[in-house]
């Protein structure tokens, strides 16, 4: 694992999303499934999931996902039902409420909310598969109030069987009720424009490869999404304090994600710096997806040594990452410096996959700097407001003139006008 200074160490990664040749690639599939539908939809499935099927089959039976239940060990359901229970109470506490305020001139200003009413969700499934992902993105919605929550995912993330049965457990769990087995660019455009097998959605959220991704680029506007989102990336800052072993192991936990993912230690200590490196690499010889984990570590991977943690949060706050860890004598004295990161994980127990699979917390967060603007998925990624008002004729006539003064100073006499024949009017009647 590379060594280096903060003047050799790139703070910013260069993210590119897609070569020329995936965009095209990922555009022309959206552009045939919204023109032809299910024939697009299935043709695709056929050529790049190597699975034919035919309409009727696009949609998982109640009877599969029954079946599934036989295929999982009892101890999967137990954590998942206790998984889905924690992140279910971690979301209800994001609920906002509509609210009205009432002026004592009669006035009343509010804002509503309100759930959205269909939310596409994509659950990957190319290098391993996730039911956890199944969970962070249906539950949100679910205390959102959405009433129609619609999953996808790849047909033949089980290999030849179909779909992994611990994902469909995972849905049923969640309490998916619309399920249907395609991946790929060819899902997002059915969830944006709609196919005689798939209705359309409001809103596609979930992570997926770089078609998935710049195929939701491609369909945004004509529906929301949650993010673009990158490689999984992981940055610890620690101290001389912390355990070697533990580090490795949590920038492993990300390295196994991708070849692409991002896995970097700041750090002061130079003896800390140069153990977790060794300790990196014996861990890497046990770990089942070395090869991967290597690939991610080799070209993304890092130990950032800096003369201060002062400057370590600096650094930090720079890179933005979507995984914090903050392992020194005391990280709640830290806590308040941080001031861009997706999650922060404060401890030596507090271990990224803590996060990941159980505490509660969304592990859908957002990746590549973008961490400086925006949040993990939540409660509000699945509502939408309306602002309220309703004046009243004496705030009118106190205000009006004001209203006039601006709308003439943009240009717009309609404006101006659609308040003056109401002062008039209401002048001339007293």
């Amino acid at each position: 694992m590379r060594i280096m200074r903060a003047e050799q160490f790139g703070l910013k990664r260069e993210v590119e999303y897609g070569t020329p040749e995936q965009n095209e690639t990922a555009l022309r599939i959206v552009r045939d499934v919204k023109a032809e539908g299910d024939a697009a939809l299935l043709r695709y499935t056929e050529q790049l999931d190597k699975v034919k099927l035919d309409a009727s089959e696009l949609r998982v039976t109640r009877e599969e996902i029954e079946a599934a239940y036989g295929q999982v060990d009892a101890a999967f359901l137990a954590a998942i039902r206790e998984a889905a229970a924690n992140i279910r109470r971690f979301h209800e506490k994001q609920l906002r409420s509509s609210w009205m305020d009432l002026q004592p001139d009669g006035t009343m200003l509010g804002q509503i909310m309100r759930p959205l009413k269909r939310v596409g969700v994509y659950v990957p499934g190319g290098k391993a598969a996730y039911p956890s992902s199944v969970l962070m993105n249906v539950i949100p919605a679910q205390v959102a109030g959405v009433p129609e929550i619609v999953m996808v995912t790849p047909p033949a993330t089980g290999g030849k069987e179909g779909i992994d049965p611990y994902i469909l457990v995972a849905a049923a769990e969640a309490g998916v009720r619309e399920l249907y087995r395609v991946g790929g660019a060819q899902a997002i455009a059915a969830l944006a424009y709609g196919t005689d097998s798939i209705a359309p959605v409001d809103k596609i959220c979930g992570p997926g490869n770089i078609y998935v991704a710049l195929a939701k680029r491609a369909v945004f506007g004509a529906v929301d999404i949650d993010s673009i989102a990158g490689p999984s990336e992981i940055v610890v800052l620690a101290d001389d304090t912390a355990d070697a072993s533990y580090i490795a192991a949590d920038l492993l936990s990300q390295a196994e994600h991708d070849e692409m993912a991002s896995a970097v230690l700041v750090t002061p200590s130079a003896a800390l710096a140069d153990a977790v490196a060794a300790e990196v690499e014996l861990q890497l010889a046990k770990l089942p997806r070395a090869d991967i984990a290597r690939a991610s570590i080799d070209s993304y991977g890092a130990v950032l040594l800096v003369d201060s943690l002062e400057e370590g949060i600096a650094a930090v706050n720079q890179m933005a990452p979507e995984h914090l860890e903050i392992l020194t004598a005391d990280p709640m004295k830290l806590l308040g410096f941080i001031e861009n990161a997706g999650a922060i994980f404060l401890g030596p127990y507090s271990s990224e996959p803590v996060g990941d699979y159980f505490a509660g917390p969304n592990h859908i967060i957002p990746t590549n700097g973008t961490a400086r603007f925006s949040s993990p998925v939540n409660v509000d990624d699945f509502m939408k407001k309306s602002s309220l008002i309703y004046y009243s004729k004496e705030a009118l006539m106190k205000n009006g003139e004001s209203i006039m003064t601006l709308a003439r100073h943009e240009g717009l006499e309609g404006h101006a006008r659609a308040i003056q024949i109401r002062l008039e009017k209401e002048r001339g009647q007293e």
